[in-house]
């Protein structure tokens, strides 16, 4: 008991990294890439870097789950989730689920990653009606699933997601496989979507930004939208698009016919523009949503569960917040240990790893076994 008291009183919850932090980075780009070159010096380009160790130094004090379940429960008191059924129309609603999907592109620490999560690592946060849950259901391939709910609006998000990075020489291109689905219960409505690639650019100006597209479509209401994302390359720029523009339309399915044009940047205003009447309309504001991001608070100790990412990384995060590397590289070393002794345990009994909140369907395609997220003790 005096165990799991000390255990529970080491649970270390960060901020979200939030819009204005970028300016106030003590990790200066110049330093960063020093150490990432120094790492990668022996990898070759095309080299798959899922089991790439990083040391404390290059660490977020956070596990990757953390940054999932921040991109939908973090935000400035805006409920763009629960926007997306409230709308009467079915042209507002996809244009509100635009707006949602666009909220989640968060700013990318350059040179900093957060720990991969161990299987079997949830997550579970909620925030005003919406409950998130995360956990890790494999480890090789690295697989997060995801489940949100929406109490008032009844929203169900799943996400089921693996990063793949690849080292391509002056960038690392992480691709996201997987897929996202927003169901609108109450209206009756399906909308998939892709996810974008992660860009790590070494060379010529060290950053990480959002790039690719991203295709929104809902079966029901015969409507889609499409964005593409345009990285910060030197081509882009030749073009004249600025860095984390934002470019793509609303059509109808069936006949092709656009609807609306979208321009803007994620991480100012994005914009959308009725083909047929040319009336503007500002959807998107990241100063008002993605900025003054506060951490989770704890709202019932007891009920935390041990497999919490902030609980497991505790001391980790401990020891990289107090700069102390050493305490920070031992803890981290015994967290990745003990997965080690437990997946020996499972290959000398013959057992195989069965998720707690999803069910495998294909693969490491997941559904989640429960209809609706509870309320989280964080």
């Amino acid at each position: 008991m005096a165990d799991e008291q000390e255990i529970r009183r080491h649970l270390v919850l960060t901020k979200p990294f939030s819009l204005e932090d970028e300016k106030d980075s003590e990790h200066t780009a110049s330093n960063v890439i020093r150490r990432i070159l120094s790492l990668l010096k022996n990898v070759r380009p095309g080299s798959d870097l899922t089991n790439f160790q990083l040391p404390p130094q290059l660490n977020l004090p956070k596990s990757q789950l953390q940054c999932y379940g921040e991109m939908i429960y973090s935000f400035n008191g805006q409920d763009l989730l629960g926007e997306c059924s409230r709308r009467e129309l079915p042209i507002e609603r996809l244009k509100s689920v635009v707006t949602w999907n666009i909220s989640k592109l968060r700013p990318v620490i350059f040179g900093q990653a957060p720990y991969n999560p161990v299987i079997g690592e949830t997550h579970h946060v909620s925030n005003g009606p919406i409950n998130v849950l995360i956990e890790q259901v494999s480890h090789h391939p690295p697989v997060s699933a995801l489940q949100a709910t929406h109490e008032k609006e009844d929203i169900d998000v799943t996400w089921i997601q693996c990063f793949i990075p690849k080292f391509r020489g002056a960038y690392v291109e992480i691709e996201v496989k997987g897929k996202r689905v927003m169901k609108l219960r109450r209206r009756k409505e399906t909308y998939d979507m892709t996810q974008p690639r992660l860009v790590i650019r070494l060379l010529p100006v060290p950053r990480a930004d959002w790039a690719g597209k991203i295709k929104i479509k809902c079966p029901e209401t015969d409507l889609e939208a499409e964005l593409h994302l345009i990285s910060d390359s030197f081509i882009e720029r030749l073009k004249g698009n600025n860095n984390r523009s934002i470019k793509g339309k609303i059509s109808q399915s069936s006949s092709g016919n656009k609807l609306y044009d979208i321009f803007g940047q994620w991480d100012r205003t994005v914009m959308v523009k009725n083909v047929k009447t040319g009336e503007l309309e500002v959807i998107y504001n990241a100063n008002e949503n993605i900025s003054g991001l506060k951490p989770p608070t704890v709202k019932n100790l007891q009920e935390v569960m041990k497999t919490e990412s902030a609980m497991v990384w505790s001391e980790v995060s401990e020891g990289i917040l107090k700069k102390d590397w050493e305490r920070a590289r031992e803890a981290k070393k015994a967290v990745e240990e003990k997965q080690r002794e437990s997946l020996k345990e499972r290959e000398a009994s013959g057992e195989s790893w069965i998720p707690k909140y999803f069910s495998v369907v294909k693969d490491w395609d997941c559904i989640p076994r429960q209809h609706v997220v509870p309320r989280a003790p964080l």
